[in-house]
């Protein structure tokens, strides 16, 4: 079989779904590029009215798992009533022609600005050169602190030492005594109740 007799083959069932005759309990609305169906369903009551809006529903192909199902935002909105026509297919292509020129011009866009020379690329430069003068003028330092300590070693080295101990610090008092005193309110103890006469009425 050849797809266009299967197209049509697909085509007149769609349309004979579609047909709202008295028996059926759901009507064939339209489909979407990813082959999901959508239908409408008489109320469950047997009491609805005419107006009464119909339950809307969507079929995803067998084949398909749930993780994969995608429904059209104009789908969507039929679903939820907020549109009362269903999209057309040349609405949906229309939609998908657009979405795939979006992507199209997105990535145009984004190497376009690969391509521009980076502000960030240039101060990383820098820094490098700042760091690498930072740490020469720091082992500078550390070998100039080396010299000093050792001639600060050999001085020390050369001086007399005297032996005369240091008078030892004098100190006015205990200073745990004061400690013991503790703070000024751990001495404070509560006066007993004494309440006031009532006033006389």
């Amino acid at each position: 079989m050849s797809t266009k007799s299967t197209s049509f083959i697909l085509k007149v069932w769609q349309q004979w779904k579609t047909l709202r005759l008295p028996w059926r309990k759901r009507f064939f609305v339209g489909s979407d590029p990813q082959g999901n169906t959508y239908y409408e369903l008489r109320q469950p009551r047997g009491d609805a009215s005419e107006s009464a809006p119909h339950r809307r529903l969507v079929h995803y192909p067998r084949s398909t798992p749930y993780s994969e199902v995608k429904v059209p935002p104009a789908w969507h909105q039929w679903l939820r009533y907020q549109r009362s026509e269903p999209p057309s297919m040349a609405e949906q292509v229309r939609e998908l022609q657009r979405q795939a020129q979006m992507k199209l011009l997105a990535a145009e866009a984004d190497a376009r600005w690969e391509a521009k020379p980076s502000l960030l690329d240039m101060p990383a430069k820098t820094p490098q050169t700042q760091t690498q003068a930072q740490d020469e003028r720091g082992r500078r330092r550390a070998q100039q602190d080396e010299v000093e300590a050792r001639e600060e070693i050999e001085a020390e080295a050369r001086r007399p030492t005297s032996q005369q101990p240091s008078p030892p610090m004098k100190t006015d008092g205990d200073p745990w005594k004061q400690a013991q005193r503790g703070a000024p309110g751990q001495t404070w103890q509560p006066q007993a109740w004494t309440p006031t006469p009532a006033k006389k009425r």
